[in-house]
């Protein structure tokens, strides 16, 4: 089959993409570096992923088919994330643009390096992590790296990429450049839309990180006035002390609430077949892939204002909640007791937006467009 420049643009382009995680540890971030992948092979490109070692990393990579997925031991400590290999194998990659996802660890300065000795085109995503809520925790941390080696790499991208333009706000503020490229996160392709109503199962799946704010969903579960047949599932993954403390507020709420742990592929799939709602009570988020999971799956969505999303609020895909239970809880009673006319409307109007502006071929084509304008920037072009 030939390839045609018009509907490939990136072909013949190879384009690396870097992040501390090639796997379900890098949750939200790991989730767009998939899709990602998969935008740039859809538009002609050839895709190269390089990332830290770990514990899932081998076990994921399947879901970066199509890329040559590369992973690197760390030396030292893990938060710092520093792989001596990392930089050369960039620099042996010979590539025509270089896509980092995610800061505040040692990828950052190999990636910034890259820049500085190819000159090629370099691409910023901080998904998020410029939030105040994320800059407040770990000050002195983030402060070193600041000037060790992150305002360099900030300098030296072509453009950094903002999901949103709040976050394009957040880049200003700590970067000092207002020149970010706003694109959202793609969706996955939209699924048939519901048909009918469904019984009132709510569905957080995710990371679980106290920035999600799950306890709070929790409690608030266990205030809120609940029909017969409520039921609240929470599926995800996190760092060990995390998940034990939910399993322990799971533990004491009674048997509406339930903790199946991780969820990928089809397993993820059939729960969001069950579900009227997502929820993501979250105090920061980059723009949220469950979000754009539960549209293309005709599911609307229960969040904040913090998830970044205020076309599903503006469509009528979403309900707006706030942080702590009191705040939670009538929104939690709204969605359960809600008719199923009403419902019908808002899960039609979640389809509408995965199949419109967040849909994977709207997203490839503002991405090829932004790509290329990366590589004629760079002197190696």
């Amino acid at each position: 089959m030939v390839s045609h420049s018009f509907n490939q643009p990136l072909a013949g382009r190879r384009i690396g993409l870097v992040s501390a995680w090639a796997s379900r540890l890098g949750g939200g971030v790991f989730e767009a570096v998939v899709a990602q992948s998969r935008l740039i092979t859809s538009q002609g490109g050839e895709v190269q992923v390089f990332a830290l070692e770990d514990r899932h990393s081998a076990e994921d990579a399947e879901r970066l088919a199509g890329a040559r997925v590369s992973v690197f031991k760390v030396k030292g400590p893990a938060q710092i994330g520093h792989a001596p290999a990392l930089l050369p194998a960039l620099l042996d990659a010979r590539l025509d643009c270089l896509h980092l996802h995610g800061i505040w660890m040692a990828p950052s300065l190999a990636a910034s390096r890259w820049a500085a000795g190819t000159g090629r085109g370099y691409v910023i995503s901080p998904h998020g992590m410029l939030d105040p809520w994320i800059t407040a925790r770990g000050r002195w941390k983030k402060a070193l790296a600041r000037a060790g080696y992150e305002r360099t790499s900030w300098r030296r991208a072509s453009f950094l990429h903002a999901l949103t333009l709040r976050e394009a706000h957040d880049i200003a503020r700590e970067s000092g450049r207002g020149d970010s490229v706003v694109i959202a996160n793609a969706g996955p392709m939209a699924r048939p839309a519901p048909d009918r109503p469904r019984p009132p199962q709510l569905l957080y799946i995710g990371r679980i990180h106290p920035k999600k704010n799950l306890l709070a969903l929790v409690e608030a579960w266990n205030q809120a006035r609940k029909p017969a047949g409520a039921a609240l599932t929470l599926a995800g993954w996190g760092e060990e002390a995390d998940v034990a403390a939910l399993r322990s507020a799971v533990a004491a709420a009674g048997p509406s609430v339930r903790f199946v742990g991780p969820a990928f592929g089809a397993a993820k799939q059939a729960l969001l077949d069950e579900a009227r709602f997502t929820v993501l009570p979250s105090h920061s988020e980059g723009l949220p892939m469950a979000v754009l999971d539960g549209w293309a799956a005709g599911v609307p969505a229960i969040m904040t204002g913090e998830c970044n999303l205020p076309e599903g609020f503006a469509a009528g895909a979403g309900l707006e909640c706030g942080h702590d239970p009191a705040a939670i809880v009538p929104v939690l009673e709204t969605a359960l007791r809600m008719d199923g006319r009403d419902w019908l409307a808002m899960a039609r109007a979640a389809h509408g937006l995965a199949a419109g502006p967040f849909a994977e071929q709207t997203i490839a084509a503002r991405w090829s467009e932004a790509y290329l304008g990366a590589i004629a920037l760079g002197r190696g072009a």
